[in-house]
């Protein structure tokens, strides 16, 4: 994957999205048709995505209008439908009317020291090299003069990212039983809106509990003030939130299965997201991450497995587009620095490597 860097500097969501648009019209027309391509494949109409993407806009516009304001100035600029990019910006909504779940996705880990400290951090990003060959690092402020940087895919709100009052977040999708096509708020959209407005973990958990969503996700957030650090893993589905916190040693993990038990009893995940595994291993090497660089936490990430660890995900080149998993993207978060520390691939390469900051 390659990672494009655009620093805006207009607090108007309109013309960010104008300038997005414009600069990589390419890049969002590019994955506008592997989107729309990839909800063929996996057997979901084109009625159904149009509907989706359609219910999905106008929930955003009615929760959080900014945003609706930004995708469509995007597909403007980029020369496509609105709704076609209301269908990337839903793309995680337009996926939960797939007949059959997916397979892959992310692991997050988050220490938050019990005797003080910065949040030390780290998480893969696991997805489709077929449908994102390029990435997006933007840096943004708001019209209340916020600043945020992030990590996305053309034409989604946010993935990963940090903002200037020392917040920040990690994503994972999760999937449950009430998800439905349906539509609603995007969950993108509900990670962007945290780091545009959040200063707590408690205001981030009232945001996301504003939001009518039509698909689940978790959202690990983390904050630093005054030397200290708190951090809470937010699920969310149709059918509720819950919200976890770190355990007795400071550490909080997710994968893509539901923690919380009331939500657990709907999860959808399959074996083949191989994602309880990739929990325990997160457990088992969690110690040796504490108070480590973020390059040494990439390595302790993957413990005496090293390369072949269950967390460096890699693509098979003898599966189709669809069905082909692997890890993108390896991200920590600098709070204190406003930063994002990454390097594109997986935590073996981020150790052997180093990682860039943004």
């Amino acid at each position: 994957m390659k990672l494009h860097i655009l620093r805006s500097t207009t607090p108007d969501p309109r013309e960010r999205g104008r300038e997005i648009g414009t600069r990589y019209a390419d890049r969002v027309r590019d994955v506008s048709a592997r989107y729309l391509a990839h909800f063929e494949v996996l057997g979901i109409p084109d009625a159904t995505v149009r509907e989706v993407a359609a219910a999905s806009r106008d929930a955003l516009r009615d929760w959080y209008p900014e945003l609706a304001e930004e995708s469509d100035g995007i597909a403007e600029a980029a020369g496509i439908e609105p709704w076609q990019a209301a269908a990337v910006g839903a793309r995680t909504e337009v996926l939960a009317a797939a007949p059959v779940p997916g397979t892959g996705e992310c692991t997050t880990a988050v220490y938050a020291p019990p005797a003080g400290g910065p949040p030390e951090t780290i998480q893969t990003w696991d997805w489709h090299d077929s449908l994102t060959p390029d990435g997006l690092l933007l840096s943004l402020v708001t019209c209340t003069g916020r600043r945020v940087k992030l990590f996305t895919e053309f034409g989604t709100a946010a993935k990963i990212g940090v903002n200037d009052a020392g917040l920040g977040l990690h994503f994972n999708i999760l999937r449950h039983r009430s998800d439905s096509a349906a539509g609603g708020v995007p969950v993108h959209a509900v990670a962007r809106r945290v780091l545009e407005e959040a200063t707590t973990v408690a205001e981030a958990r009232d945001l996301v509990a504003s939001a009518k969503v039509g698909a689940s996700t978790v959202l690990t957030v983390a904050a630093y003030r005054d030397g200290r650090a708190e951090a809470a893993s937010i699920e969310m589905s149709p059918s509720g939130l819950a919200v976890l916190e770190p355990g007795a040693d400071g550490w909080l993990l997710h994968t893509n299965h539901f923690l919380d038990a009331g939500l657990a009893d709907g999860d959808l995940s399959v074996p083949e997201t191989v994602s309880v595994e990739r929990y325990e291993h997160a457990r088992a090497v969690r110690g040796g991450m504490t108070g480590r660089s973020a390059q040494e936490r990439a390595a302790a990430f993957c413990g005496g497995d090293g390369a072949a660890a269950v967390v460096c995900v890699r693509a098979d080149p003898s599966q189709p587009g669809h069905e082909r998993w692997g890890t993108l993207l390896t991200v920590s978060l600098d709070l204190p620095g406003f930063a994002l520390a990454y390097r594109a691939g997986t935590p073996d390469t981020a150790a052997r490597e180093g990682l860039d900051h943004f």
